[in-house]
């Protein structure tokens, strides 16, 4: 049996929506010069772990619920005395997520945790990397719904970098602002 998969809400939003407004934008003349999603990376660093390191067992488990793929634990890379750091100690965990999950992601991202951030003003609209790429914190991970509350340990800090294949800036803030990112004024 061949199963049928269906296509991410913000996915049919971008080919019906986003990519008609980006090409009368910008003036696009192939379909394929205009800019989409790459992928989102997420990245929770546990300073922790060098007293104990079940503490990255615990954000990789909760990372896995927020993904909903299986984390990769990133190790140091050298010894750090001072900040008793030794040479390939696990020190965080990353998911990088593309497609399907990338755009189920976002959705929940944009419309169910970010509303959820206490004392929330909006993204920095200056966090380009030059190159069409977007990275910004999120200060608790409990704000997503796949967390409960009560059985959280530890709240976390989470990194999370939208990659773009856009060129510029500019470009790549359009896109975003098309997938409804709350950028402040």
């Amino acid at each position: 049996m061949a199963e049928t998969l269906s296509i991410p809400r913000l996915r049919k939003h971008y080919e019906d929506v986003v990519r008609a407004g980006l090409i009368t934008d910008f003036g696009y003349k192939n379909p394929l010069e205009v800019p989409r999603l790459d992928k989102i990376v997420l990245n929770i660093g546990v300073g922790l772990a060098t007293s104990d390191t079940k503490k990255v067992k615990s954000a990789a488990d909760d990372l896995e619920k927020i993904a909903g793929q299986k984390p990769v634990i990133t190790h140091a890379r050298k010894s750090i005395a001072n900040f008793k750091l030794r040479e390939a100690m696990p020190i965080g965990v990353k998911v990088t997520l593309r497609k399907q999950r990338m755009y189920e992601f976002l959705d929940r991202l944009v419309n169910i945790a970010m509303p959820r951030i206490r004392d929330f003003r909006g993204l920095n609209p200056k966090s380009f990397d030059g190159r069409g790429n977007y990275a910004f914190g999120i200060k608790e991970h409990i704000v997503f719904p796949e967390i409960n509350y009560d059985q959280v340990d530890q709240i976390w800090g989470m990194d999370v970098i939208v990659a773009t294949t856009a060129n510029t800036d500019d470009e790549a803030r359009a896109l975003l602002r098309a997938f409804n990112f709350p950028f402040r004024q």
